[in-house]
């Protein structure tokens, strides 16, 4: 079976890895932060950014504690990372990644279910 991804609380069509970074860019341009995306096999992709740096999380279901992308050796805090409810959130650096790293995980993961081969992530489980 082929996964399937489509944007949570957005339309019901699933979108491909062609088409996923235009929206994550319209929503953040519109001020949606916070993206969470889901599978047809039951597994969540979130996308938090400040539009510098963004959290990439993959979880295999409901209540997993996930992966997330990393940047190694990065320093520093990054804040301005508004959720949906309105929380603004800080992370470290190191468990965040540029912004267009963060596109190119995305659009992997959409397009073939994992992570690139040489992307760095921690897993959280």
């Amino acid at each position: 079976m082929i996964e399937s991804w489509v944007i949570n609380g957005d339309s019901p069509v699933p979108v491909s890895s062609e088409v996923v970074l235009e929206a994550l860019r319209s929503r953040i341009d519109s001020g949606q932060l916070e993206t969470w995306l889901a599978s047809s096999s039951g597994r969540s992709l979130a996308f938090v950014t400040n539009a510098e740096r963004a959290m990439v999380m993959l979880l295999e279901d409901e209540g997993d504690p996930g992966e997330h992308a990393v940047d190694p050796g990065a320093h520093g805090l990054s804040g301005d990372f508004v959720l949906c409810n309105g929380q603004e959130d800080e992370y470290p650096d190191e468990d965040t990644v540029p912004i267009g790293e963060a596109f190119r995980l995305v659009k992997q993961i959409i397009g073939t279910g994992s992570w690139p081969a040489d992307s760095r992530w921690a897993v959280d489980r």
